[in-house]
């Protein structure tokens, strides 16, 4: 009954964590690493094709985007997920391989030029459909058995439609524990979804810590700030660009939008138009309608039950192919445009930047986290200029960013969600915060709520069974940490997919150890003349 800490330990994103119990092999998330990271982070510690199940609290790519290259390296298993969570899979999936087979693409075209080796991408189209065949869609508060020993329950996080909180049960060897896997935990009050349930009783909580040294301060009025920004910049002839999260940023800003169209509340611009130039977008807001009565909260279902659309309104406009979206740029009238990616690091956003950072008259409204590294944190940090598809361009657009919006508790959330727990737990790991709020964290917990916390880093390894650690990892600095992880052209080759699915050969010549003799001798007779063939 282990647990060890790979991803997202004193960084924010790549959330990964493998649990072993009841002679199984778990992982709690599978998540990309999004911009630079700090620490080098460690491998999941056994072949692909031995993980039985992976338990997945939410469908933002930081803890699902790996789960393709999971597959490809021969993961045959069931993804857990909340209903919602799948389907929102399904389309986050299928455009992250886009993103990866396109920009390998672009890459190539480029490097050919220059005489560089060809590059893999990560994983392509095959393998995201082939993860998204694994998904198991999930009731919340049902308790189920996934395996001998071992019961998982899903509960509402708050953070993201379909997101939770992971509560875990094991009974090995006449030990019970029981683990919570907090996910991301979301702020109260947003619009749409509900708020987060609070637990009551674990033996060890694995806990978020985004926010965890800061307050988002008293909730803004977003209605009343969003009408400021729009009508200031649509005055000066500008557009108002939101670089937004295509899946539930945007459903947010859609509702808050409806809202002040359906107050007249933006003078002398009547039936202004708003884009939503994300086809991902898209496809998430009729998901969201989809589960409106599973996910949504009461005030939303109320304007459902009055037949009113909570995230649709008149002047609403979607784009869809590419040639719809440079549309946008030619009509010169004062609009909004919401595009992802929310941290400007791909996508159709990066169009968007390239035809307005240099007006003036326009605005750039940033309505989510960036991370260090990210062209959004240094557009927010005051960048004179950035560079866009190899040409510099000078930041003249106002740039804001929309207080106190967050899919994330704050430092006070973080610490009520985590302090509802009436049995304290005996050891609380912090993961998911930069790396001195992590220790900025975990010194509250200890200080104001009397729970013994520590701060894993990759590659540690805790005993749950004995309540000891086994193994305490220190950090390995990135030598250029500056430099994105995502393409590791090296890693990812033909031979590196070879030697994934030599692994899975081996993971399945033992799943049938003890079956028939005659089925045993024509699989090791189909390997020999397998291997006749390639040995050289």
């Amino acid at each position: 009954m282990r647990i060890t800490f790979l991803g997202a330990t004193h960084e924010v994103t790549g959330s990964c964590t493998y649990l072993e119990a009841c002679g199984k092999h778990i992982l709690i998330d599978c998540g990309m690493e999004q911009g630079p990271d700090e620490f080098e982070n460690q491998e999941i510690p056994v072949a692909a094709s031995d993980i039985d199940m992976v338990l997945l609290t939410h469908a933002h790519i930081d803890h699902s985007g790996k789960l393709p290259l999971l597959f490809q390296r021969g993961f045959r298993g069931q993804i857990f997920a909340t209903r919602a969570t799948a389907d929102l899979c399904d389309i986050m999936l299928r455009d992250s391989a886009h993103i990866q087979m396109f920009e390998a693409e672009w890459r190539n075209r480029k490097g050919q030029r220059a005489g560089r080796e060809a590059i893999v991408p990560l994983y392509d189209m095959e393998d995201a459909l082939g993860a998204i065949g694994c998904l198991v869609g999930c009731d919340y508060e049902h308790e189920i058995r996934v395996a001998e020993g071992i019961c998982i329950r899903f509960v509402d996080a708050g953070h993201l439609l379909g997101s939770a909180s992971i509560e875990v049960w094991i009974s090995e060897n006449d030990v019970q524990k029981k683990i919570v896997f907090s996910g991301d935990i979301g702020n109260v009050n947003q619009p749409l979804i509900r708020d987060p349930r609070y637990l009551k009783d674990a033996d060890y909580v694995v806990m978020e810590s985004t926010y965890g040294d800061r307050s988002h301060g008293e909730t803004p009025d977003y209605v009343e700030e969003l009408v400021s920004v729009i009508q200031k910049t649509f005055d000066r002839g500008g557009n108002v660009v939101i670089p937004s999260f295509a899946v539930g940023r945007t459903q947010e800003l859609l509702y808050f939008i409806r809202k002040i169209k359906e107050d007249k509340r933006i003078h002398g611009h009547d039936g202004f138009e708003v884009y939503v130039d994300s086809p991902l977008a898209i496809e998430a807001t009729r998901i969201f309608m989809e589960h409106m009565y599973d996910d949504f909260d009461e005030e939303a279902v109320e304007l459902v039950h009055r037949g009113i659309n909570p995230i649709g309104f008149s002047g609403l406009k979607t784009a869809v192919t590419s040639d719809d979206s440079r549309q946008i740029n030619f009509d010169t009238r004062p609009k909004v445009i919401l595009s992802a990616s929310g941290m400007c690091e791909a996508g159709r956003i990066r169009h968007h930047l390239k035809h307005n950072l240099w007006r003036k008259e326009s605005t750039i409204l940033f309505v989510g986290y960036q991370a260090q590294g990210t062209l959004g944190r240094a557009l927010l940090e005051g960048a004179s200029s950035v560079k866009l598809f190899g040409e510099e361009i000078e930041v003249k657009a106002e740039i804001r960013k929309l207080s106190g919006i967050s899919g994330h508790a704050d430092n006070a959330g973080l610490l009520k969600w985590l302090g509802s727990f009436e049995q304290k737990p005996q050891k609380v790991f912090v993961v998911h915060g930069e790396d001195k709020v992590c220790d900025i964290f975990a010194d509250r917990v200890r200080n104001e709520l009397h729970m013994d916390a520590m701060t894993p880093y990759s590659g540690t390894i805790f005993n749950l069974a004995d309540g000891v650690c086994e193994k305490e990892e220190q950090p390995v600095p990135i030598r250029k940490a500056e430099a994105s992880r995502e393409y590791p052209a090296k890693k990812n080759t033909p031979y590196a997919r070879l030697l994934a699915a030599g692994q899975r050969l081996l993971t399945v010549i033992r799943h049938n150890e003890g079956g028939a003799n005659k089925d045993l001798a024509r699989f090791t007779s189909q390997i020999n003349s397998l291997c006749d063939k390639w040995d050289r």
